[in-house]
């Protein structure tokens, strides 16, 4: 597990970076050293030559975070754990030592009929954390996990496996989910999203906030823990995020989510920073930071992102480059293209500021994704055979005018800032002659459901798919069933079909025939306990797209 071999593209910034960091004192000396390390693809101290605990010797139980699993193939899964007896501490609990780790894979839950077996070493320059790659598995069907480092023995997993190329799958169920700041309240639609039956979880960022949380967790207000001040400032080093990982995954909601279902992720920008662009931090008049020194700050993020979450070998990050986008594929049914909007953009036109759009944000050398994601994507889509060509991405694709008025004021940060990259992936999805296409989307706080127009001026124009936003699991507090917006956006907005601001969670079946999109929503997640609801369902029919009350 020593750091990939290809040159990171930024490495010359880092190193200038290098040379202010002690004067600018964004990172501590050692942070610094050691994000230098990671962006310019230095070995680690200690790779190779780590001594080996003997895990006998840990005497308290180290998976307090869980297990998960992820991206699921026809024939393999990526396993995850991480070893932290004491996740609130920097070292985790652990001395700077390599630890062998079990693991299982079986038929059954009760891990009597073992399908496969092996080990896999929890490297201290991962954070403990272990990536287990099991391969050679049965196409399409369930199997359960856990692991073992000495005498304890994790909770158990259970996974899937996708089905063959090729096989004409009848239905698959998934849930889309997004945006968990902390502080904002508990995980209660993860609880209920545990016990759904769902074959697949995409979470379409926001995973993780980089704002501070206080120690009686902001508006969770415990009353029975007192959580450390190392969580009541915002995540800039390597330690930081690393970190504030540990409370997010030590939520008991999200382990149950991450053990019943595997998980696809991407993220957006909080795991990060809030709006950032490629490498241009957010806009802060009164402590600007220099694109050189946020690279730092974002090889750190990367780094933590990826120990942190079910992600195979080819998405391992080198410094601040991370290649996140990839193609999954669920026999004939369904190609799920993931993209990246976040590494890659633009900067946002007219200062990030919802605005009119204007010669700045319709500028056609803008780009959400860059040149490569979007070639990759449309090539994808020209060599697509799958019924259902689904795009887990980011933030809003469709069109969203703010105002009753027109011209109408758009968000600068979602696809509306950047009208020529979109009008390309429309252009591109009807030159591939992709004629079910579905766009699930996160990031607004609120759940919508928009039918995707050729021409969003013409609503007579062909509708060429449907987006489906997932609200939030906890960000935006408790929320409201209809915003102060509400009125504005339906009536400015015909192409949107709903629009709902509590929290929680969408599932989507995908048939032969249609799909249907289930919006699941809690009525307050700032105490415990809240029951899940529908609050609507909306169904869409193969080859002729528009949504329309199931």
């Amino acid at each position: 597990m020593t750091p990939a071999a290809h040159p990171s593209q930024h490495a010359p910034e880092l190193r200038a970076a290098a040379r202010h960091i002690g004067r600018r004192r964004f990172l501590t000396t050692t942070g610094a050293a050691a994000a230098l390390a990671f962006a310019t693809n230095l070995p680690s101290p200690g790779v190779a030559a780590a001594a080996e605990l003997d895990a006998a010797r840990i005497t308290e139980n180290p998976f307090t975070l869980g297990v998960a699993s992820g991206d699921p193939q026809p024939g393999s899964v990526i396993l995850w754990t991480r070893l932290a007896p004491a996740p609130f501490q920097a070292d985790s609990g652990l001395p700077a030592e390599r630890v062998t780790v079990h693991w299982e894979l079986a038929h059954d839950e009760r891990f009597r009929r073992i399908a496969r077996r092996g080990t896999a070493t929890a490297h201290p320059e991962f954070h403990h954390t272990v990536h287990v790659e099991v391969s050679h598995l049965d196409a399409g069907r369930v199997y359960y996990y856990r692991f073992r480092a000495g005498r304890w023995v994790s909770p158990a997993g259970r996974t899937r496996t996708a089905p063959g190329p090729g096989s004409r799958v009848p239905e698959l169920t998934l849930a889309a989910v997004s945006c968990q700041a902390y502080h904002d309240g508990y995980y209660t639609p993860y609880a209920h999203l545990a016990a759904d039956d769902v074959d697949l979880v995409l979470h379409l960022g926001d995973y993780l906030y980089e704002y501070a949380v206080n120690s009686v967790g902001g508006r969770r207000n415990y009353t029975d823990r007192t959580l450390p001040d190392l969580f009541n400032r915002e995540t800039l080093t390597l330690e930081d995020y690393r970190l504030r990982y540990a409370l997010y995954k030590s939520d008991p909601d999200l382990v149950a989510a991450h053990a019943a279902h595997p998980f696809v992720v991407t993220w957006d920008d909080h795991e990060t920073e809030n709006n950032y662009a490629d490498h241009i931090p957010e806009d802060n008049p009164q402590n600007p930071v220099p694109p050189e020194e946020f690279l730092l700050r974002r090889a750190s993020a990367y780094r933590a992102y990826w120990e942190n979450q079910p992600l195979r070998q080819p998405q391992r990050p080198t410094g601040p480059d991370m290649r996140l986008y990839r193609r999954l594929h669920w026999g004939t049914l369904a190609q799920f293209d993931v993209l990246d909007t976040r590494q890659y953009r633009s900067d946002q036109a007219y200062g990030d500021k919802a605005h009119v759009p204007g010669p700045e944000s319709d500028d056609p050398a803008r780009t959400m994704t860059g040149s490569t994601q979007e070639r990759w994507l449309l090539d994808g889509w020209r060599s697509s055979r799958a019924l259902w060509n689904v795009v887990p991405q980011q933030v809003l694709f469709a069109r969203r005018h703010m105002d009753a008025t027109t011209p109408s004021r758009v968000s600068m940060d979602a696809w509306d800032g950047y009208s020529a990259s979109r009008r390309r992936v429309l252009d591109g999805a009807k030159a591939a002659g992709v004629e079910n296409l579905m766009v699930l989307s996160g990031d607004v706080h609120a759940a919508y459901a928009f039918d995707i127009k050729d021409d969003f001026d013409d609503q007579s124009s062909a509708t060429l798919g449907t987006e489906i936003v997932a609200t939030s699991i906890s960000s935006g507090r408790d929320g409201a069933d209809k915003p102060a917006t509400w009125d504005t956006y339906m009536s400015a907005n015909p192409h949107l079909k709903f629009f709902n601001g509590l929290r929680g969670y969408v599932t989507v079946a995908l048939g032969r025939e249609s799909a249907r999109a289930d919006f699941k929503t809690v009525p307050y997640v700032t105490r415990q306990g809240a029951p899940v609801t529908t609050a609507a369902s909306f169904v869409t029919q193969v080859g002729e797209q528009g949504l329309k009350p199931a």
